[in-house]
């Protein structure tokens, strides 16, 4: 595989802290503060602070003009578990970058039910969309929900619904209230209630090191270890229903590949052969894993059928390394990393022919490509200038990629289900972090541990929230 570079980062010209609600302009920053979205987040920072083990959130960037929202505060009398549901939706929205939200003091009515809405109040304030929402408990002590989303200008409702859960799961409904939400006001499926994987080192570089393999929701709350070893693990993949992972462990004294059930906690060990074992990916299907072995004396791109472990040797070339495989959505063909040109670079193979077409030209270092949804662009490790950076470029015209990120040291990106974000590893004083931006560059966060370093992240697929949260027009 392609060694993890290791370099110092420059610090991010502001950033706002979760857990602190206070923002940290860089020394002799000149850029114009945007005031009512960073007042909202400080407030709602302080409103979702996260446990201990969970990640930080800190929110660097955001659109210049964002849609403007109200989250008014659940009427939770009649369940206060629900009490802070609305914080978590608005937070939810903010971090996307596309909206700003106002702060409660701000506010000139507290409505919690259609009939309290007065748009007025809510046009002078200057507002898009006005989200409120009610909480009771059902007779089996269930949590009901009942919210509805405005358009303000026009004066008339979006959305109206009802969901149903148990009270565990409030963070669930909140999340998919916030993803109904966007999805009404934008267009494209919100992604909230998808969840995140990564790598949390603990005591890096050390004989003290531990390596666990960390769950969280997308915000990073809810963060809970599912594997946990003294060697080192990496290089996570979900499975496209969400059921299951792979990755790879050193627990045998060399790289393996693992299927982990996420239901059962059942571990499968899939590859253990002589040499490296590594970057597995699912098949769109869920039936097969792409890998990179070196098995035969060189790294190269296998398959293999996870149920009957028959392998197919997908790429020959002799002295170079083929690695980093991931699938495109038909399931027909790989895109991969190699430096057969003498340098990292893209290519992809066609699984019928066999044929390889190189993808990427611009750039002596392009590395551990994924696929937007739309299949047409991009997002690749590239090195400019002797910066590595996330890049996003379009496969359909041969223009220079576009540098999305403006730290130093990224690896490993991980797109968002809907493709409006991306998920990569940074470093931040030495420090690993993770970090999300949008597609177009236009909002970034970060997310860091207390407890040690954070790395190679992968967002989930979509999941089925209908297992724990039933919902009504």
């Amino acid at each position: 595989m392609i060694a993890r570079i290791c370099s110092q980062l420059r610090l991010p010209a502001r950033a706002l802290s979760r857990r602190s609600g206070r923002v940290r302009p860089a020394a002799g920053s000149k850029r114009a503060p945007r005031r009512a979205w960073l007042a909202a987040l400080a407030f709602l920072a302080a409103a979702t602070s996260p446990a201990a083990e969970d990640l930080e959130i800190v929110i660097s960037e955001g659109r210049d003009n964002p849609a403007r929202i109200a989250v008014v505060p659940f009427d939770a009398s009649a369940a206060p578990v629900a009490s802070g549901m609305a914080d978590i939706i608005a937070f939810d929205l903010l971090r996307s970058g596309q909206f700003s939200t106002l702060a409660r003091e701000n506010m000139l009515s507290y409505p919690a039910t259609p009939e309290d809405v007065f748009f007025r109040d809510w046009r002078i304030v200057d507002m898009d969309y006005l989200l409120i929402g009610r909480a009771d408990l059902e007779p089996n002590g269930d949590l009901g929900v009942a919210w509805h989303l405005y358009d303000v200008t026009a004066g008339r409702e979006l959305l109206a619904r009802r969901l149903v859960a148990s009270p565990v799961h409030m963070r669930d409904v909140a999340h998919r209230i916030a993803d109904d939400a966007y999805a009404a006001i934008t267009g494209v499926r919100g992604a909230f209630s998808t969840r995140i994987l990564y790598v949390l080192v603990q005591n890096p570089g050390t004989s003290y090191a531990r390596y666990q393999l960390r769950l969280a929701d997308s915000d990073g709350e809810r963060a809970r270890t599912v594997f946990e070893s003294t060697e080192p693990v990496m290089s996570p993949g979900w499975s496209p229903d969400g059921a299951r992972i792979a990755y790879v462990s050193f627990e045998t004294g060399k790289s393996s590949i693992v299927v982990h059930d996420l239901g059962t906690d059942e571990r499968r060990i899939v590859a253990n052969f002589e040499g490296i074992n590594g970057a597995p990916a699912f098949s769109p299907d869920g039936n097969t894993l792409a890998m990179s072995l070196s098995r035969d004396g060189n790294s190269e791109i296998y398959t293999q059928d996870i149920a009957t472990g028959a392998l197919r040797r997908v790429t020959r070339h002799p002295g170079a390394i083929d690695t980093e495989p991931t699938w495109n959505a038909a399931g027909d063909a790989l895109i991969f990393t190699s430096d057969r040109g003498r340098r990292p670079q893209i290519y992809q193979v066609d699984l019928a022919t066999l044929f390889v077409e190189r993808l990427t030209f611009h750039g002596d270092y392009n590395a551990r490509a994924r696929l937007l949804p739309d299949q047409r662009h991009l997002i690749y490790v590239h090195r400019r200038d002797g910066i590595y950076h996330i890049a996003w470029k379009d496969l359909e015209r041969d223009d220079l990629p576009r540098v999305l990120t403006a730290t130093s040291l990224d690896e490993s990106p991980s797109v968002a289900p809907n493709g409006a974000m991306l998920i990569y590893a940074t470093q931040d004083g030495g420090r690993g972090i993770l970090a999300v931006v949008s597609i177009d560059g236009g909002a970034t966060y970060q997310l860091r541990s207390a407890s040690g370093d954070v790395r190679e992240p992968t967002w989930s697929p979509f999941l089925d929230t209908t297992r724990v949260v039933s919902s009504s027009e």
